[in-house]
């Protein structure tokens, strides 16, 4: 992998990892056609700068939460969200972990990854029928979102499509469920980090190339978080959907191709 190849795998990954499009879709149909296959280790990197993105864009709020919960506030409403983020991450690790092997085995085939990207339509198609009855999360909708994040281990399925989706049925606002779906991905993506961080040699990572795609990411990233919230509504979400099921079906015709 060289730096171009890494420069625009970052920035593919800032992009997409907001957006209801699956990254781990995007990454993985480019390095099988274009770049070559690239050690998952680079491809939490990215994710690391994505997850900096989303904690600087909610920075606010996540001190809010900081500070609510060691001055142990219970009547703050950030401290209700603290615990209820917390409370939706179990799910996620428990359903994360025992299902990454699968999942990491499906990375390079992209007839599966194009199956879950129909998947992702789906759960995205169907918000159309969601109407809004919860003006906040709560215990059971921090639940539903964080088991639907803990499949999106799968490549194709959208972590933020289907915890989005997720908290729409659940009959919260768009921006509640974005802005939640959002605050939820920064212990799972810390914690998937961390393992993989463990499990690799660290004399074997490129840390120029790291950096490259943390960055990339990272910028590409925040942009994506602010046209997510600010441009993209629940009524553009069809639109994602057709895209994620032409891409899907591409994903299977052209699954035996070879790759780079």
């Amino acid at each position: 992998m060289d730096t171009i190849g890494m420069v625009v795998l970052s920035i593919i990954q800032g992009i997409t990892e907001w957006l209801p499009i699956s990254s781990s879709a995007h990454l993985a149909l480019a390095q099988h056609y274009f770049f070559g296959e690239l050690p998952i280790i680079y491809d939490m990197g990215m994710h690391v700068g994505t997850m900096l993105a989303v904690l600087l864009y909610f920075r606010d709020r996540i001190f809010g939460m900081v500070k609510s919960v060691l001055t142990f506030n219970t009547k703050d409403r950030e401290f209700n969200t603290a615990l209820l983020i917390i409370l939706g991450s179990i799910p996620t690790a428990i359903i994360g972990f025992s299902l990454k092997d699968f999942f990491v085995s499906m990375y390079n085939e992209p007839f599966f990854v194009g199956v879950a990207l129909l998947i992702t339509a789906l759960f995205l198609f169907s918000t159309s029928r969601a109407k809004e009855s919860n003006p906040e999360p709560n215990k059971k909708s921090s639940i539903i979102m964080g088991i639907a994040q803990g499949l999106a281990v799968a490549p194709g399925i959208s972590r933020s499509g289907s915890t989005i989706s997720a908290g729409l049925h659940c009959g919260l606002s768009w921006k509640e469920a974005a802005s939640f779906s959002f605050l939820l991905a920064i212990p799972a993506i810390f914690g998937a980090t961390l393992f993989l961080v463990l499990e690799t040699p660290l004399d074997s990572i490129d840390y120029t190339l790291m950096g490259i795609g943390l960055i990339g990411s990272f910028i590409s990233g925040y942009a994506s978080i602010h046209v997510l919230l600010n441009v993209i509504s629940r009524k553009t979400f069809p639109l994602f959907a057709l895209y994620c099921a032409i891409v899907g079906v591409l994903a299977m015709i052209l699954g035996s191709a070879p790759c780079a």
